[in-house]
């Protein structure tokens, strides 16, 4: 009986003793793997970063004012109308001010062309067909490389275009709407309603549809402005998008 328990009681010591040499290795080995952060994206290289700086820009500083949900089973051309969205860059970087895009007194630039349904849905990331040879030649319009990598994977793959077929699209949608040329300019301190902002558009733009263009804001600021396009680029009245609907909203100057 004494043995016995002598027995169980060594069992038990060669257990625990065990367990201890079990959760000792575990710790090492997680302790040797160093967590992720800026310093270990810096080493892994420019993908690393591209990816980073096209989720920031995407997620973080431009929200879509899109109501439907992302379809990411439709085929490439299978859509109604692209929307062009273009960021007001002193807005974006007055909270983001660590990108590239900051501090180079930009205006409004694209963020994107995207293909839309009616319904309000629209197709993301309709292939893994690569993107352009070149990012760095649409940089003029797009401003980081990131930024142009991220909307070919997620849009333009979508369009039905090649790649630079896509952003050459881009190029003349954005070279056919003006610019008033007092947004920004700081003439609206204590805010503007959106339909006035709007007003303007309409009146720099007098060949555009009525309600083919929106606003886009977020906090009582204007973010972007966008366009509604027929797919062979002429502006045509929205559907399925949602304008800003604020009373008042605020113009970060330029």
């Amino acid at each position: 009986m004494v043995s016995r328990m002598f027995e169980n009681r060594a069992w038990s010591l060669h257990l625990q003793v065990g367990l201890v040499l079990v959760l000792s290795m575990s710790g090492c080995k997680h302790a040797s793997q160093p967590p992720a952060n800026a310093n270990t994206n810096a080493a892994n290289g420019s993908r690393s970063n591209t990816t980073a700086e096209s989720a920031g820009d995407s997620r973080l500083g431009r929200r879509r004012s899109r109501r439907g949900r992302a379809d990411t089973q439709a085929a490439p051309g299978a859509f109604a109308f692209y929307l062009l969205n273009l960021s007001w860059s002193p807005e974006f970087c007055a909270t983001h001010g660590g990108s590239l895009e900051c501090g180079r007194g930009l205006g409004f630039v694209v963020h994107g062309l995207w293909p839309q349904d009616v319904s309000g849905d629209y197709p993301e990331d309709c292939s893994d067909t690569p993107g352009p040879a070149n990012p760095q030649a649409y940089t003029d319009i797009i401003p980081t490389v990131g930024l142009i990598e991220h909307e070919w994977e997620t849009h333009g793959t979508c369009s039905g275009l090649t790649p630079d077929a896509y952003f050459a699209a881009i190029r003349r949608a954005f070279a056919g709407l003006r610019i008033p040329a007092d947004i920004g300019a700081g003439g609206d301190p204590g805010g503007v309603a959106p339909a006035q902002l709007l007003e303007r558009f309409a009146s720099a733009n007098p060949g555009y549809p009525e309600g083919s263009i929106a606003l886009s804001c977020g906090n009582n600021r204007l973010t972007a402005v966008e366009v509604c396009l027929t797919k062979d680029l002429q502006p045509e009245s929205c559907q399925g998008v949602r304008s800003c609907r604020a009373n008042v909203i605020k113009v970060t100057p330029q």
